[in-house]
C-alpha cells in the first residue's frame, strides 16, 4: 500500500500559496561550513550497473509490478539490502 498522494502542478501551487507547503530551500537550516570543507573532497565515480537476465516466479515479480512504476528499482533495493546486511554480519 502507498502513501503517494497525486496531485497537478496547479494545485501544488494552490496549495503552496495557502502556506500548506514549503519548498526545501524555504525551511532549510542554513549550516555555516569552515573555508576548507572541501579541500580533502575526492570525486567518487558511482560504478556502473550490469545489465543482466533474471528469471523470477510470476508472484514476486507481480507483487513488485503491483506498487507502480519502479518495480525494478525495488527489487534492486532489497536485493542491495539484503547484500550489505550480510556483509555486516560476516565482517
Amino acid at each position: 500500500m502507498s502513501n503517494t498522494k497525486r496531485a497537478s502542478l496547479d494545485e501544488l501551487r494552490a496549495m503552496k500559496d495557502r502556506g500548506e507547503i514549503a519548498s526545501p530551500t524555504e525551511s532549510a537550516e542554513a549550516v555555516d561550513l569552515p573555508d576548507d570543507f572541501w579541500a580533502n573532497a575526492e570525486i567518487e565515480t558511482p560504478k556502473a550497473k550490469i545489465a543482466i537476465s533474471m528469471r523470477v516466479d510470476p508472484d514476486v515479480l507481480e507483487y513488485f509490478k503491483g506498487q507502480g512504476n519502479g518495480h525494478l528499482t525495488r527489487m534492486h533495493a532489497v536485493l542491495r539490502a539484503y547484500v550489505d546486511a550480510h556483509k555486516k554480519l560476516h565482517s
